[in-house]
C-alpha cells in the first residue's frame, strides 16, 4: 500500500484584512475605531492552492517577494488557519519561518531552547537532553547562559537553526535559512540537510537562490500572486522562473 502524502492542500486560500488608509498613531486608530471610520480591504495572500507532497520529497518554493511563499509555509505549519480549503499534515513539523522567531531577548540561550522546544511539542526534559548537541552545533557553548539580547543576529540565527533541526522532525520547513552564519557554518547546515534526506525526511525550502533550490530539491513550486503557477522538476521550474524574472514570458 502506498504511503499517504506528508502534506495535502485542497483548495486552500488565505486572506488578510488590511486598513484602506494608513493610520499614523494608536490614538488616531482608537478614535477612528470608536467612530466606525476604519475601512478594511482584503489581501488574498494564497489563492486556491492544491498540492500533495509525498514523504521524503524535497520541494523548493520560488517566486517574487510578496508572492505568498511564506504564507504557504505558515498554513502548513498551522501558524495561520486558511480562510477556505483543507490542510492535512501527517507527522511532526519544525518550521524555520524566521530564524529567531519566538525567541525572547531577556531569556538566556538555554531558556530559549527549552521555550522553542515546547512550542514544537517537546518536553523540558527532552530539550535539556538535547542541549549539549544543540549548543555544540550552533557553536555557542560559551554563550548558552547569556541573555539572547547579547547575541549577534548570526548567533541567534545559528541557535534557531540548530534547535529546529536537532529535534528530528518528520517535516522541516525552511524559509531562507540555509545561508546562516559564515561559509564554514553553511557547509554544516547543508550537511545536516543532506542527513535529513538520507533518513527519508520531508523538507520544503523557500529561497531566492535558484542554484540552492536546484542543489537541494528534486521538485519546485513557482508561486506568483498567491497562485501555484508551475509545479515540476526543480531544474525546469527554476529555469522557467529565471526566464520570467529576466523579462521573458509572463507568469
Amino acid at each position: 500500500m502506498a504511503a499517504e502524502p506528508a502534506v495535502e492542500l485542497t483548495g486552500v486560500s488565505l486572506s488578510y484584512r488590511i486598513p484602506k488608509e494608513a493610520v499614523q498613531t494608536f490614538k488616531e486608530y482608537a478614535i477612528r475605531k470608536l467612530q466606525g471610520r476604519i475601512e478594511h480591504g482584503e489581501l488574498l495572500a494564497l489563492r486556491d492552492a492544491t498540492l500533495s507532497i509525498e514523504p521524503g520529497e524535497r520541494v523548493g518554493v520560488v517566486g517574487p517577494n510578496g508572492a505568498g511563499k511564506s504564507t504557504l509555509f505558515r498554513v502548513i505549519a498551522r501558524v495561520r488557519r486558511p480562510t477556505q480549503g483543507r490542510v492535512v499534515v501527517r507527522g511532526s513539523v519544525a518550521p524555520l519561518l524566521e530564524l529567531g522567531l519566538g525567541f525572547h531577548g531577556e531569556l538566556t540561550g538555554r531558556e530559549n531552547v527549552v521555550l522553542h522546544g515546547a512550542v514544537m511539542g517537546h518536553s523540558r526534559r527532552d530539550m535539556e537532553r538535547r542541549m549539549e548537541s544543540i549548543a555544540a552545533f550552533a557553536e555557542l557553548e560559551a554563550f548558552l547562559d547569556a541573555p539572547l539580547r547579547t547575541y549577534s543576529t548570526g548567533m541567534a540565527a545559528r541557535l534557531a537553526f540548530s534547535v529546529a533541526t536537532d529535534v528530528d522532525p518528520d517535516i522541516l520547513l525552511v524559509d531562507e535559512a540555509l545561508s546562516v552564519g559564515d561559509e564554514r557554518f553553511q557547509v554544516k547546515c547543508h550537511a545536516r540537510m543532506a542527513g535529513f534526506h538520507e533518513r527519508g525526511k520531508t523538507f520544503l525550502l523557500v529561497s531566492h537562490s535558484l542554484p540552492e533550490i536546484v542543489a537541494n530539491c528534486s521538485r519546485a513550486l513557482w508561486i506568483s500572486e498567491g497562485r501555484v503557477v508551475q509545479d515540476g522538476p526543480a531544474e525546469a521550474v527554476c529555469a522557467a522562473y529565471h526566464a520570467w524574472a529576466q523579462g521573458g514570458t509572463p507568469a
